[in-house]
């Protein structure tokens, strides 16, 4: 939900330093560049020292992230609260790796699907909450209680609740981490374990991983990852193409492309929070990964051709519920892939992947739409294709 809250005032708060529009860019590529490094590193700490530990740290460090959020006074220092919390946001791999430790194989697509469905509510709330928080109505509600010059100085520092807020959010996840969550990796076997002990992308280990695979198990766990990476880029092409043809070719306005991106997170919660699970019961899980990659890459090309906005939420509906398939599905299908004492590690590989998908993906968009506002879509969809091919290689090759 924190996520939620900061993402979309991203724009706005870097106008408020004369940013460019590359400088806006940024903000959002040094999160995910972020990611892609040090996702693969907490994973495979986490293998070695233990999940809670890293959920420890990284939510802590998630409250650092958002109180400089909040205390921002240019753009280099905005900028460097994103990159720590793209720094501290590597823990999803953690996350996966424990659901991985505490489910069954036949539940494992189920539990990816709650985190999907958790993040899917915070994008939900989030924003809401973001534009109640910065409304001058609340300022003005908060000086009727008599707290000094709050409202005066909220209001000439109106993003600083919102960092606030977040941070607060993110400190009670912190507590929920130290209260609640049990340890699920033996420490004791540290010592035997066969995790490297230096794991990123600058290393060796990382690059091995990604065709590594146990033995007699897929064969295309290698291009199972690369469908990490194209599934993320797809999706991440949208953040810069998607407001810009909303604009220039159904004239709608940023309350309405906004109201698009709730659909998204709505229909995030409804498949992954809830239909995931009888749905894997009743299909092979790769069938239901293949299903959700075909309506992603049909979504994503119908999207050029929207006439209005019904066409466009309807499109947008097939692409999304082809992501909320696919995503629970890949993820459990990867972590059943991994050796029990690397799945930190292929969880930060294949999350590793993604954010270099969402690094790419802003800019990928971006300058297919200078060229014509119908480009990104077509030719990221066809580049979606190939994930329709290794979702029917799965299914193919799926033992009887």
């Amino acid at each position: 939900m924190g996520f939620g809250i900061v993402l979309p005032l991203l724009p706005f708060y870097a106008s408020e330093f004369n940013a460019s529009p590359v400088m806006i860019g940024l903000l959002y590529s040094i999160f995910s560049f972020a990611q892609l490094i040090f996702s693969p590193i907490w994973g495979s700490l986490s293998d070695r020292i233990g999940r809670r530990p890293i959920m420890l740290l990284s939510t802590f460090g998630a409250v650092i992230a958002y109180i400089i959020f909040g205390l921002a006074g240019s753009f280099a220092v905005l900028l460097f609260s994103r990159l720590v919390a793209g720094v501290m946001g590597g823990n999803i791999s953690t996350a996966q790796a424990y659901v991985a430790d505490v489910t069954t194989p036949e539940e494992r697509a189920k539990g990816m699907g709650m985190i999907g469905a958790a993040f899917g509510l915070g994008f939900v709330l989030g924003p809401a909450m973001a534009a109640g928080l910065i409304h001058p109505a609340f300022h003005e509600w908060i000086a009727t209680l008599g707290i000094g010059n709050a409202a005066v100085w909220l209001e000439a520092n109106k993003y600083a609740l919102p960092g606030f807020f977040a941070a607060f959010l993110s400190f009670c996840s912190f507590l929920l981490v130290w209260l609640k969550l049990e340890e699920t990796v033996d420490k004791t076997n540290v010592e035997t374990s066969t995790t490297p002990k230096r794991f990123g992308v600058f290393t060796p280990g990382f690059w091995k991983s990604i065709s590594a695979r146990k033995e007699n198990t897929n064969p295309f766990f290698g291009i199972l990852l690369f469908a990490a990476f194209l599934l993320s880029f797809g999706q991440a092409s949208l953040y810069s193409a998607f407001p810009l043809f909303c604009d220039s070719q159904l004239g709608m306005s940023p309350e309405q492309v906004g109201i698009q991106f709730f659909y998204i997170g709505l229909i995030a919660v409804i498949v992954q929070g809830g239909l995931i699970r009888p749905l894997t019961k009743w299909f092979d899980e790769e069938k239901v990964f293949l299903t959700g990659n075909i309506f992603m890459t049909v979504g994503m090309g119908l999207l050029a051709l929207s006439g209005s906005v019904s066409m466009l939420t309807l499109f947008l509906a097939i692409m999304a519920l082809g992501h909320s398939l696919n995503l629970p599905t890949m993820n459990s299908l990867i972590s059943k892939e991994a050796d029990p004492g690397n799945v930190g590690a292929m969880m930060g590989t294949a999350q590793g992947l993604s954010g270099l998908g969402r690094t790419i993906g802003p800019t990928w968009g971006g300058l297919l739409f200078g060229i014509s506002p119908y480009l990104p879509f077509y030719l990221t969809a066809l580049v979606l294709t190939i994930t329709i091919w290794i979702g029917l290689k799965l299914v193919r090759t799926k033992p009887v």
